[in-house]
């Protein structure tokens, strides 16, 4: 299978209020037309994020690396019908993603720690999925949710997101469990808008953002889920050793 050469697309992202957001849909509605998947009300959207043994993708975030790579299993509507094996790559303030779908027993059998199937598979992410698993011991570290409202254009190949309700799941890596209970990772009243373009960004599109007040931010929602959901799993720790140290065990 011949590989396809990689493009770089741009990648701005700002974080904005429920009602900024609001005002900006409405204005973008005049020139992008909403994402033939995402019907008028957007969708969700649940991703399974993994990192190797040293959480490589979370410091090297955090350390602002220039380059870097995030690997994760994608789903829609808590729904089996397209099952995403992602990765990420990022160059600055550019993008390349590359994806295979997998079946729902290729999901449980990753899960499970079984990944010699994925040597079997043609696509050459999954070939380099396995090593990534077997030599750098990569694993599930945090499944994250949200709402995206998504906005397109073909000049220029204009995606704009709206992802609202970021939240960390917590208590397992089911991705198809709906009940799964949630922590937000942002702060309330506030969502992650996302502009990405290939070639150029129409000169109509550009007059509206970026936001006047607003500037570019490195905001990454595994990191941001990853500490909420880490947070959290200290907290109850550190509340059950005070009760266990209370009653004298």
């Amino acid at each position: 299978m011949e590989e396809k050469k990689r493009i770089f697309r741009n990648e701005w992202k700002y974080l904005t209020s429920h009602s900024e957001a609001d005002l900006l849909k409405d204005r973008l509605l005049n020139f992008l037309v909403p994402d033939k998947h995402a019907g008028r009300q957007g969708y969700s959207i649940r991703s399974l994020y993994f990192d190797d043994y040293n959480n490589s993708a979370y410091s090297q975030k955090l350390m602002g690396v220039y380059s870097r790579k995030k690997w994760r299993i994608r789903i829609y509507n808590y729904s089996d019908a397209k099952i995403a094996l992602e990765r990420k790559l990022k160059r600055g303030n550019y993008i390349y993603k590359e994806s295979a779908d997998i079946s729902r027993d290729e999901y449980e059998k990753i899960i499970k720690g079984e990944y010699t199937f994925l040597l079997a598979r043609e696509e050459n992410l999954c070939k380099e999925f396995y090593i990534e698993c077997v030599c750098n011991v990569l694993r599930p570290k945090v499944i994250v949710d949200y709402e995206r409202f998504p906005l397109v254009m073909d000049e220029g190949t204009v995606r704009i997101t709206f992802d609202s309700y970021v939240s960390a799941a917590l208590g397992g890596f089911d991705i198809f469990d709906e009940n799964l209970p949630k922590l937000s990772a942002i702060d309330e009243g506030c969502e992650v808008l996302e502009v990405k373009y290939t070639e150029f960004i129409p000169d109509l599109i550009r007059e509206i953002l970026p936001l006047k007040e607003q500037e570019f931010i490195a905001f990454s929602k595994y990191v941001v889920c990853y500490e909420a959901a880490h947070h959290m799993t200290r907290l109850t720790s550190d509340i059950s050793k005070s009760r266990l140290s209370f009653r004298g065990i």
